[in-house]
Parts: C-alpha cells; structure tokens; sequence
C-alpha cells in the first residue's frame, strides 16, 4: 500500500492538469468566490420615482427611502412609461409609483396606497427594494397613529404604534447576508468537484497515453486490491486533509463569514465525507476515456449539486424523485451537515442522518471501487499474459 501510495503521489506532482485541480483551483477559487460575496448584501440599489401627488407625505416618503443605505432615488419620472423604459435599459430596479390622492386619502382617514415594481431578474435587489419600502411605510403608519391618538406621554405612544412589542432576531444569519448563507455549500462543494476533477483528470490521461497498467504496477508490489484501492485513496486523503482545513477554517475567517463548528465537530463530519468523496471519484473515474471528458462533466453538474443539496431551495420542496438522486452524491449529505454545525453551532448528535449517510456512502463507494478497479486489473492481467509485456 505504501508503494501504491508513493507512486499515486508522484504522478499527481507530476502531472501539471491534477496539480492544478488538486492544488490551484482549491487554493484561489474559494478567494475569488468569498471576495466576490464579501459585501454580504446590496447597497444603493437605483429606483425611479413616479410623483402623481407632489405632495409633502409623498416626499417626506421619497425622502427617507433615499435616506435608506439599500435604495438610491436615481430618476424622478413623468409617468409609468418613462419609469419602465428606465428599467428596460437596465438604469433603475424598481419603481414607487404614487397615486395622485395619495396625500388626501390620508389626511382624510382613509387607506392610502403606494404601488412598487420591482425588476425580478436579481432577487437580492428586489428584497433591497421592498424591504425599503415596506420599512418607510410601516415607519409613517406609526407617525400617522401617534398624529391622530389621544396620548399624554411617549409611552402612551409606543403602546399606540407597538400593542405587542418583540425584538426582530436574525439567527444562524446575524448579517442576513448572501455569503453567509451560500458560501458554507460552496466550499463544501468545491472540495467534491475538485476531487472528482484531479481523480478523474489522472485516469483520463493515463488511458490517452495508453497506460495499461495505470491501476497497479503488475509486479511483486501488487498484492491485494484493498491494498491498491488504500494506497491510492491515501494519497487523496492526506492532500485534502490539508486543502480542506485550509477551506473550511481560514477562508470564513479571512472574510469574516460565521464558524460556529467545534472541532470534534467538523473532524467527525468531514472524515467520512472526504472519504465518500474520493471512493465516488474513484468510481467515477474508470468510467472516464478521455480527460476532457471530467472537466465538461463536472462543470455541467456543479450547479445541479448546490441545487440537490437545498441551500438555495428548500429540500422539503424538492420532488421525491430528484431527493432520492441527491443522496447518490456526497456533497448532499456534506453541504447540510456543514451548514448545522458551523452556522448553527450543532454537534455531532444533531446531524447524525448526515453523518451515518456519509459513512454509508463511505462503505458503498469503497466496494464499487475495488469492483470497477478489480475489472481494469483483470483486463490487464489478460493483456498481459496475451502479448507478453507492458504498453508504454
């Protein structure tokens, strides 16, 4: 196993495409993904202003919405016309339309309304947007209460805008902002994909270049598959001990994401999902011909994981088909245990179905890979015994 071992780790120095994939891509990728995200959330979003009411509570509204740091007033617009041309041509977001009894209907004690179009095609400039407006809106609501009661004291106000007070808490999310909530599965993710890269990378390019014996050397040193299955996946591991620290616990640190997770806790998750990782990729990768081939598949499927893992879609809301496809794949069971433990703070107990699926896959993906690799050795062995020598 040793020598097994030795070898796999040569040819991985050796070779500049699984070096790159193994070593490059683990290192700088998650930089430029966690600098992208940095910024947590949107600010200034742009919005034109539709004022059919030109009147002082329709610009006190403008006002403190303009006052807000995630909505910029960039247009004042004659009609709806004009505000939609502005968001045709991508210069605003959204639109605040006000009604031109908008200033009567309050001062005469009835319902006033303010209507609000919002450019779908980025849901964070959207919840900029609304949240802005809605925020505003509630905060005159209390103004025009307080205006029109009979109270003697600030508290009797506060009791007239807040009957039943509460504290709005954030939990798991404190700076509700995008990176927080999508760079843990990202990570994660990013160690399987790479994994299945450089693994299937070194078998692709083993057979273009003919390697017959790329599995094992057919010598004294082969003896046993569970012993050429180890060494190989040994090589992997100890690679990714490192990569994956270097991920998991500097990355969120540098850029100020939320690490909640214990050490036992993150040793006992990421073990067996390491290990499910490179058993999967080794499987995987007796099915690859050409080292093209990896790149194209494991890039189209990136996006198809993060979505079968349920950080962006609630898991519950994925049809029982596609949830049952999901749990072929390691990075399911990797990105939701993660996320329990280092933005929720959990242990070991709370994503025990994480953790026993993982080892479950462990154990699975270890014998289909002895059986796939026990396959090529035969063929090996027949080629061998049939002409009499290695190709080189």
């Amino acid at each position: 196993m040793a020598f097994i071992w030795g070898k796999e780790m040569k040819m991985t120095v050796k070779d500049e495409g699984v070096l790159i994939f193994f070593i490059l891509v683990p290192l700088l990728y998650p930089l430029l993904y966690s600098w992208i995200y940095n910024n947590e959330v949107v600010r200034e979003v742009p919005v034109a202003v539709v004022d059919n009411s030109r009147s002082a509570e329709s610009r006190e509204f403008i006002r403190k919405c303009n006052a807000s740091p995630d909505v910029d007033i960039a247009y004042y617009c004659k009609n709806l016309e004009e505000a939609r041309e502005l968001i045709g041509r991508q210069r605003v977001h959204g639109i605040i339309n006000f009604p031109s009894d908008f200033a009567k209907n309050i001062n005469r004690g009835t319902q006033a309304h303010v209507a609000l179009y919002c450019d779908m095609s980025l849901m964070l400039n959207y919840k900029a947007i609304y949240m802005t407006v809605q925020g505003v809106s509630s905060r005159m609501n209390s103004n025009i209460q307080i205006e029109k009661s009979n109270g003697f004291t600030d508290r009797d106000d506060e009791i007239t805008t807040k009957p039943l007070d509460f504290d709005e808490v954030q939990i798991f999310n404190p700076t509700g902002g995008y990176g927080n909530a999508i760079l843990p599965g990202v990570l994660i993710l990013i160690i399987q994909q790479t994994l299945l890269l450089g693994i299937g990378l070194a078998a692709g390019t083993a057979r273009e270049e003919n390697r017959y014996g790329y599995l094992v050397p057919i010598s004294r040193h082969y003896n046993g598959i569970f012993r050429i299955v180890g060494g190989k996946s040994l090589c992997y591991f100890m690679v990714y001990c490192i990569l994956s620290a270097y991920l998991l616990l500097v990355i969120p640190r540098m850029f100020g994401f939320t690490i909640m997770a214990s050490a036992q806790a993150l040793i006992g998750l990421m073990v067996p999902y390491l290990l499910s990782c490179i058993f999967f990729g080794m499987t995987i990768s007796c099915m690859i011909r050409y080292r093209e081939n990896v790149m194209l598949i494991v890039v189209f499927t990136s996006l198809i994981f993060l979505f079968m893992t349920g950080i962006s879609w609630p898991k519950n809301n994925i049809p029982a088909f596609w949830q049952g496809v999901s749990w072929i794949f390691p990075s399911t069971f990797g990105v939701r245990g993660f996320l329990t433990i280092s933005s929720m703070g959990g242990t070991l107990n709370d994503i025990k179905p994480e953790y026993e699926a993982l080892w479950l896959q462990v154990i699975i993906y270890f014998l289909t890979t002895c059986a796939v690799y026990q396959v090529h050795i035969n063929r090996v062995i027949d080629h061998v015994t049939h002409f009499g020598k290695h190709d080189k």
